[in-house]
């Protein structure tokens, strides 16, 4: 299993960021997945976040809400996901899991965590976990010996980025916006300031997300962040695709030139 500590110390030896890719389990196919997050990996993602699927997405936009809808279609479950990233681990990469908290809570906290550990996972994003309510799955990942990485915001306070980066043990999750997922024309300007703010509170990896979508884009954030993390963008290739085949090609040609922009920092 590859950790993150290992990804981010290659990173900073060779003065880029890392780069870091999500496509939900069961998308476009079961197979497809981990087809497509291995091409990634091969092409220059450092780290792989699999989404397991959520029937009520709400901080998703349309494009991963479409692809969510797909893999649920597909019967995409838990142990799904946990194949997933057992295939996707194989390759190499450090691999997460990004869920909303409920599904966790609903298989078992313990369950959950020795599961993706005993998969090759390597952590979780809980987007929707707080602080105040993440002391049982902070347990169980510290028993698993699996990372929580948690979110920090443009409108966080000093007080709040202290109590989210005391949950982190992975990277710290910068959220450039308020809002849903999705690659835009420019990154928010915020970012920078947050990562800033989040750095004077800890030593963790800051990792910029939400918005990027090219490899401008991406030698912008890696000028202040420890990692770039994209998913909208790559779901958008797939989904564009007249054919898995062609969709592995699109994936694959993407994370090539994000992978050229963190190196251009």
């Amino acid at each position: 299993m590859t950790n993150l500590q290992t990804v981010f110390a290659r990173a900073k030896a060779e003065n880029r960021a890392a780069l870091i890719g999500y496509l939900p389990a069961g998308f476009p196919t079961k197979e497809g997945a981990i087809a497509a997050a291995t091409a990634m990996v091969e092409s220059g993602c450092d780290v792989i976040e699999i989404g397991l699927p959520y029937s009520d997405p709400l901080m998703d936009g349309p494009t991963i809400q479409d692809a969510v809808h797909t893999a649920l279609t597909n019967g995409t479950r838990i142990a799904d996901v946990m194949r997933t990233v057992e295939g996707v681990a194989k390759t190499g990469a450090a691999t997460l899991v990004m869920t909303y908290w409920n599904p966790i809570d609903q298989y078992g906290a313990e369950r959950f965590a020795r599961d993706l550990a005993n998969a090759g996972g390597t952590g979780t994003i809980t987007p929707d976990l707080t602080p105040e309510e993440a002391e049982p799955w902070r347990q169980a990942s510290a028993d698993a010996g699996i990372d929580t990485v948690f979110l920090v915001a443009p409108s966080s306070t000093r007080e709040r980025i202290k109590a989210v980066v005391d949950c982190c043990t992975g990277f710290v999750y910068a959220a450039s916006l308020m809002g849903i997922t999705g690659a835009r024309d420019s990154v928010n300007t915020a970012a920078e300031g947050l990562v800033a703010a989040t750095r004077e509170q800890t030593s963790l990896p800051v990792c910029v997300g939400l918005g990027i979508g090219n490899g401008r884009q991406a030698a912008e954030v890696a000028a202040y962040a420890d990692g770039v993390i994209v998913g909208s963008a790559f779901i958008r290739r797939m989904l564009d695709a007249p054919d898995e085949k062609s969709g592995l090609a699109a994936v694959s040609a993407l994370a090539a030139e994000l992978a050229e922009g963190v190196r251009q920092r």
